[in-house]
C-alpha cells in the first residue's frame, strides 16, 4: 500500500513540474521556464499609466456593440435605457508574446493593464455588471492585441420631436468618446463598420420598432481641445395600433354617440341634455388621461392633442346645436300663441275698427289685420308728404327713412328666425358626420404622409 502511494507521488510530481513541456502543449516554442510566469513575464516593466506608441503617434482602437436590451424609452424625461456590450480593440507592442494563441486573463487585472477612457456623453445614469464579478473581460493576443469587453446598463438623453405623437418616428444616438486623450493621442473608428453594431435587428420593444440605424465617424470639440467620437444613430417608429385602441377609437365612438341626440325629440329635454353633457365630460376625461405619460411643460402641439380637440369640437358643437334647436322652437310656439290671440282679439272686437296692423317678425306668419281705422292712419302719413294716393308712395317719394328702416329690420329679423325649427335637426344628421369624416381624412393624410 505504502508503495502505490509513493508511486501516485511521484506521478503527480512528475506532471506538476514537466507537464507544460511535452509535445503537445498548446504554448507552442514556449519552455517550461518562460510559461511559469506568463502574467509576471508581460508585466514586467509595463506602465500603465503611458499609452501604447507613447510619442509614436495615436492609438487605433476599434470599437463594436450589442444592443442586449432597450428598458425604457421615456417621452417625459426624454430618454431610454439601454443594456450594451461594448467592446474595444487595439494593439499594444509591450504585450507581444510568441505563439498564435491569446491569453484570457482575469477582468479584476484590468487595473495592471492600461485601458482606454471611453464615455457616454449623454449618459444621465450608468453602471457597470458586478454579478457575480464585475462583467469585464480582458484578452491579450500573441500579437500584442488586446480585447477589452464591458456589460454595462445606461439612461441615454435622447432630444424628441412629439410633433407627430403618437405617429412620431424619433432618431436616438448613442455616443463614445474619449474622456482625456484628444485626436492625437486616440483615434476611434468602428471595426465592421454598420455591421459593428449587433442586436437591433431583433430587438423587441413594447411602444416601438427600429426601423433603421448606422454608424457615422466625428470629432468632438470642446474647449481643451478635439476628441474623437463615434456614433450610433437609430430611429424608432412608434406603434400606433395601441394608441387607436387606446384613445382613437374611444373619441370616436364618443362623437357617434353625440350625434344620438339628433334623432331624439326636442320636447325631450332631459334625454338630450343628459347625452350632450355626458359625452363632454367623457372627452375631457379622456383628453387628461392622454396628457399622462407626455411632459407636462413643452411647447409641442401634439397630433393627439388636435385629434381630441377636433372630437371634442364636435361633441361640443352637437350640444350647442340642440340648444340653438329648442330655442328656435320656443321662439316659434311663442310666434304662434301670439297669432292665435291676435286672431281671438280681432274675432271678439266686432269689426269696430280699433286694432291696428299687426306684423310677425316671421316672412311667412305674417297676419295683417286691417279696418276702418286705415282711413286714420292714411291722414296721419299725409301730414309730411301731401297729394299723394298711398301713405307708403308718398313716404318713398319723400326719401323718408322710416320705411326703410322698418324693413330692415324685418329682413334681419327674418335672417335669425327659422321657419321649421326641426329642419336644424334634420340638417345636423347629415352635416355633422360628413364634416367628421371629412376632417379625419384631412389629419390622417397629413400626419401619416406629410
Amino acid at each position: 500500500m505504502s508503495a502505490l502511494l509513493h508511486t501516485l507521488l511521484t506521478l503527480c510530481l512528475t506532471f506538476t513540474q514537466g507537464g507544460c513541456t511535452y509535445s503537445g502543449n498548446h504554448w507552442g516554442e514556449w519552455s517550461d521556464s518562460q510559461l511559469q510566469p506568463t502574467i509576471q513575464k508581460l508585466m514586467k516593466g509595463y506602465n500603465r499609466y503611458l499609452r501604447p506608441n507613447f510619442n509614436e503617434g495615436p492609438v487605433e482602437i476599434g470599437m463594436s456593440l450589442d444592443i442586449a436590451s432597450i428598458d425604457a424609452i421615456s417621452e417625459i424625461n426624454m430618454d431610454y435605457t439601454a443594456t450594451i456590450f461594448l467592446r474595444q480593440r487595439w494593439r499594444d507592442s509591450r504585450l507581444v508574446f510568441p505563439g498564435n494563441e491569446s491569453v484570457s486573463v482575469d477582468g479584476r487585472l484590468v487595473s495592471l493593464l492600461w485601458i482606454p477612457d471611453t464615455f457616454i456623453p449623454d449618459s444621465k445614469r450608468s453602471f457597470l455588471h458586478d454579478v457575480t464579478v464585475e462583467n469585464r473581460l480582458i484578452r491579450i493576443f500573441s500579437n500584442g492585441t488586446v480585447l477589452y469587453a464591458l456589460r454595462i446598463t445606461a439612461t441615454i438623453a435622447c432630444n424628441m420631436d412629439l410633433t407627430k405623437y403618437p405617429m412620431d418616428r424619433q432618431v436616438c444616438t448613442l455616443q463614445l468618446e474619449s474622456w482625456g486623450y484628444n485626436l492625437q493621442d486616440v483615434v476611434f473608428y468602428w471595426t465592421r463598420g454598420n455591421d459593428s453594431v449587433k442586436g437591433l435587428d431583433i430587438l423587441r420593444l413594447a411602444q416601438y420598432s427600429v426601423e433603421s440605424y448606422y454608424t457615422s465617424v466625428s470629432e468632438a470639440v470642446y474647449e481643451t481641445g478635439q476628441y474623437p467620437k463615434l456614433v450610433l444613430h437609430f430611429a424608432l417608429r412608434r406603434n400606433v395600433l395601441f394608441f387607436i385602441l387606446e384613445t382613437y377609437v374611444p373619441s370616436i365612438l364618443l362623437v357617434v354617440l353625440s350625434w344620438v341626440s339628433f334623432w331624439i325629440s326636442q320636447s325631450s329635454v332631459p334625454a338630450r341634455t343628459c347625452i350632450g353633457v355626458t359625452t363632454v365630460l367623457t372627452m375631457t376625461t379622456l383628453m387628461m388621461g392622454a396628457r399622462t405619460s407626455l411632459p407636462n411643460a413643452n411647447c409641442f402641439i401634439k397630433a393627439i392633442d388636435v385629434y381630441l380637440g377636433i372630437c371634442f369640437t364636435f361633441i361640443f358643437g352637437a350640444l350647442v346645436e340642440y340648444a340653438c334647436a329648442h330655442f328656435y322652437t320656443m321662439q316659434n310656439q311663442t310666434i304662434e300663441e301670439l297669432h292665435r290671440e291676435l286672431l281671438r282679439d280681432f274675432n271678439e272686437s266686432n269689426g269696430n275698427g280699433s286694432i291696428p296692423i299687426f306684423r310677425s317678425t316671421q316672412p311667412k306668419h305674417t297676419v295683417q289685420m286691417s279696418s276702418t281705422a286705415e282711413e286714420p292712419l292714411e291722414q296721419a302719413a299725409d301730414c309730411h308728404t301731401r297729394n299723394h294716393a298711398g301713405a307708403r308712395e308718398r313716404l318713398s317719394d319723400q326719401g323718408c327713412g322710416l320705411s326703410s328702416v322698418r324693413s330692415a329690420s324685418r329682413r334681419a329679423a327674418a335672417a335669425f328666425t327659422v321657419e321649421n325649427p326641426h329642419n336644424i335637426d334634420r340638417h345636423s344628421r347629415t352635416a355633422f358626420p360628413m364634416a367628421f369624416v371629412c376632417v379625419n381624412i384631412l389629419y390622417w393624410l397629413y400626419y401619416l404622409f406629410l
